[in-house]
């Protein structure tokens, strides 16, 4: 048994659930960074996907289409700075770092606390809800 989030969707992409921190729908390229200097080349619009945060990772918040995080609740650090911000947020994604590599296409419902990976297909058309 494992403690992931992750199961298989019917098209072969792989999805994640957590917990809903602030709503909102966003697609975009993820972003992984374990440490907040690492964030620093995140390009503008992009899932930043990280473990956790602190006000050091809040500059990134800035550029950030969306926010990922494997650890956190409603009341962490990510989930409030996301809702002040505005960009969806989901957080408590258990086992997410192990299975996003920076570059993959993902989509964030943050209503619903999903994150899935898209094929490039699926990402053809930009998605006019971003936030």
């Amino acid at each position: 048994m494992t403690t992931d989030a992750e199961h298989d969707n019917a098209d072969g992409a792989h999805a994640w659930r957590g917990t809903p921190a602030a709503g909102g729908h966003a697609q975009g390229v993820a972003f992984v960074a374990r440490t907040p200097s690492e964030g620093l080349a995140m390009p503008p619009g992009g899932i930043l996907v990280a473990p956790s945060t602190d006000p050091a990772w809040t500059p990134l918040f800035l550029r950030a289409g969306a926010l990922v995080m494997e650890a956190g609740g409603y009341l962490s650090h990510g989930a409030i700075v996301a809702r002040e911000f505005g960009i969806p947020a989901v957080v408590n994604v258990q086992g997410i770092l192990r299975h996003i590599a920076s570059g993959d296409m993902l989509e964030v419902d943050a209503s619903r606390g999903t994150v899935r990976r898209v094929a490039a297909a699926d990402s053809a058309a930009p998605d006019a809800d971003q936030r």
